[in-house]
C-alpha cells in the first residue's frame, strides 16, 4: 500500500471507477445541525486532491444549514463489489463562486434547471407542484445558458482523518489510518478490526 492516503484513495477511486456499475463516486455525508442532531445522506464527489473533497448541493438544503461556518463532516465510500470502504473527516469551507460557476456549466441543462426548480429539503404538496415548476424554468431559459443559481454552489472537505477498511475473512478485516501532523504530514497506523 502507498504511504500517501491521496494516492491510495486515487488507486482505490479507479478500481472502484472500473468495476461499480452506478456512481463511484457516491459518498455518504453526515453532518450534525446545531442542536446536536446528526443527518446522513448520499452525495456525488465532483473533485478531489490533496488538499479536499468537493461536493455541490443547494445552499438552502438542510445539509447545507448543517455545513455553517467552523463545521466538520464525515465521508463514506463503500464499494461493496471491491469489499473497501474509506472514511474522510475533516473540516468544512465553501467552494468559491467561480469554481461552482465552472462546476455548475458542465451540468446538463435538466440538471441546471432542476437546480433553479427544487426548494431543496422544504416540504413539496405533490409531485406535479416541482414538475410545473421545472417546465417554468425550461420556458424562463429556453434559448439561452442557464446560470448558476445563487443560492447553489460548492462545499469541500479538508481531510484531517482517513481511514480505509478492506474486508477480509472471518471478519478479520484490515484498517489502515492516516491522521495529519501539519500542512503536508500524516501519521499513520492500523486499527484492529
Amino acid at each position: 500500500m502507498a504511504d500517501d492516503p491521496f494516492a491510495l484513495f486515487d488507486t482505490w477511486f479507479a478500481e472502484a471507477r472500473a468495476s461499480e456499475i452506478n456512481d463511484s463516486n457516491a459518498m455518504a455525508l453526515a453532518t450534525v445541525d446545531a442542536t446536536g442532531q446528526p443527518s446522513v445522506r448520499m452525495v456525488l464527489l465532483k473533485g478531489h486532491d490533496p488538499r479536499r473533497f468537493v461536493f455541490y448541493t443547494n445552499r438552502e438544503s438542510r445539509k447545507a444549514q448543517d455545513l455553517g461556518d467552523g463545521s466538520k463532516a464525515a465521508l463514506l465510500f463503500h464499494w461493496k463489489s471491491l469489499r473497501r470502504q474509506i472514511r474522510i473527516e475533516g473540516p468544512v469551507s465553501r467552494v468559491d463562486d467561480s469554481e461552482s460557476d465552472a462546476y455548475f456549466a458542465s451540468r446538463g441543462r435538466d440538471s441546471q434547471l432542476g437546480a433553479w426548480a427544487s426548494d431543496q429539503s422544504r416540504p413539496l404538496a405533490d409531485r406535479e407542484t416541482f414538475e410545473a415548476r421545472f417546465e417554468e424554468m425550461r420556458a424562463r431559459f429556453e434559448g439561452g445558458d442557464v446560470p448558476r443559481p445563487p443560492h447553489w454552489g460548492g462545499y469541500r472537505v479538508t481531510p484531517q482523518r482517513i481511514e480505509f477498511w478492506l474486508d477480509r475473512e472471518h471478519r478479520l478485516h484490515e484498517r489502515r489510518v492516516f491522521t495529519r501532523t501539519g500542512e503536508n504530514g500524516w501519521d499513520e497506523g492500523l486499527l484492529f478490526p
